[in-house]
């Protein structure tokens, strides 16, 4: 083995690379050692070669580590390979989902600002706005996520980002993007995504025109419910005040986490595929059977924005909801005759899982913020895991039975 190859062949050229390759090997820097796996940083601080090293790099004049909190190799490796994966010129990694999203605003909104955020994001999206970010000046408003119209009405001369987070959870409705980020672009404000539920694999937002996405890594980017962690990505004019706010507020991605998160990006595609495949069976099911009053799934063509999800996603995505006849209790008998699905409210696993969203993940709204988001009381959301599909489909069968 030559040392030339030492010196300049440890890492792979990507060049043109397609994105399974991109999800395998994007970001991975090999060190001295030549190792083929990722290595693991486990490390707060890090050692200068002088006095005058240590200042340039804590000044940002030369590049490097720094401290852990803001620079970590592993971390780093993560974010360049979400980056590539989503076609963003920089990625940054957070300690959660909703760390993320409280970082985006913090770095690139101030008070007197205003918001458009969709009334169908997450229920602790909502609670972050109203209790927290509104003390701090920043206006809010909830128009429909797929009412073009209220888009533009709700804006204002100081409005500066529009957020949105599509495909919906619980009810897998969608944004247009390319329309929203029009729509944001000729009134001169940012349109983010959160691209939690379809990932790179299904959708870019940024190839839509979004401006940011963000994402929840502790789901599909994860895949087997084990690490929490997030992630903003768009481009570094951006993202560079995203990661001023992380230095200093410090909601940081441990180096383990990246670890786990680089390991389930290399599978994202296939697991995706998998996910999507046995999600449109069971939805195709569900919405045949007697009890059942509506199925909320894209991939269904009675989904009045299955052509727009065609349009702009690859997939369909694995959360599949549902109304079934009768209240709270008869959603809760449904969900308690399961034996097999676990009754918990995180989904991205390669377990199914069951949950009732007015009582768990949006049930720190008040009533009349889940009635405008459309969460009733008998809705059920299962998030489709990799279990034979046949299995999933007995134990959704009890549910059935018992109501």
């Amino acid at each position: 083995m030559s040392n030339d190859w030492q010196a300049g062949r440890l890492d792979s050229d990507l060049q043109g690379a397609a994105f399974d390759t991109l999800a395998v090997r994007a970001g991975q820097r090999r060190g001295p050692e030549g190792e083929h796996g990722e290595a693991l940083f486990p490390t707060s601080s890090y050692v200068f070669r002088s006095a005058a090293d240590a200042a340039a790099r804590f000044a940002g004049d030369v590049p490097g580590n720094v401290y852990s909190r803001y620079t970590n190799p592993t971390v780093r490796t993560f974010e360049e390979r979400i980056a590539a994966l989503e076609g963003a010129e920089q990625a940054v990694a957070t300690a959660s989902g909703m760390s993320a999203i409280l970082a985006l605003v913090m770095g690139l909104c101030s008070a007197g600002d205003h918001v458009l955020v969709s009334r169908s994001v997450f229920g602790s999206t909502i609670s972050l706005f109203e209790k927290y970010l509104k003390r701090f000046g920043i206006q809010v408003d909830y128009p429909p996520l797929v009412d073009l119209d209220a888009w533009r009405a709700g804006l204002k001369p100081n409005t500066r980002l529009l957020f949105v987070e599509s495909p919906s959870n619980p009810l897998a409705e969608l944004a247009d993007i390319a329309a929203l980020a029009e729509l944001a672009h000729a009134h001169g404000a940012l349109l983010a995504v959160d691209n939690c539920f379809c990932t790179p694999a299904l959708q870019r937002p940024l190839a839509l025109g979004a401006d940011l996405v963000v994402h929840s890594a502790t789901k599909y980017i994860d895949g087997q419910g084990r690490s929490m962690g997030g992630v903003v990505a768009g481009r570094s004019e951006l993202t560079k005040e995203v990661v001023g706010f992380l230095r200093t507020a410090g909601p940081t991605l441990s180096p383990f986490n990246a670890w786990i998160f680089l390991k389930g990006l290399e599978t994202l595609r296939v697991r995706m595929q998998a996910h999507c495949a046995s999600a449109q069976r069971l939805a195709e099911w569900l919405e045949g059977q007697p009890g059942i009053r509506r199925v909320y799934y894209a991939g269904l063509p009675s989904h009045p924005q299955h052509d727009l999800a065609r349009r702009q996603q690859s997939g369909f995505g694995a959360v599949v909801s549902f109304e079934v006849d009768g209240d709270r209790d008869a959603a809760w008998r449904f969900i308690d005759a399961t034996r097999m699905i676990s009754i918990t409210t995180n989904l991205g696993d390669t377990k199914t899982t069951i949950a009732h969203p007015a009582t768990t993940s949006h049930g720190r709204l008040s009533a009349e913020e889940r009635a405008n988001a459309g969460i009733g009381d008998n809705l059920i959301r299962v998030a489709v895991g990799l279990e034979d599909v046949a299995d999933i489909q007995a134990d959704l069968a009890l549910g059935l039975a018992a109501l």
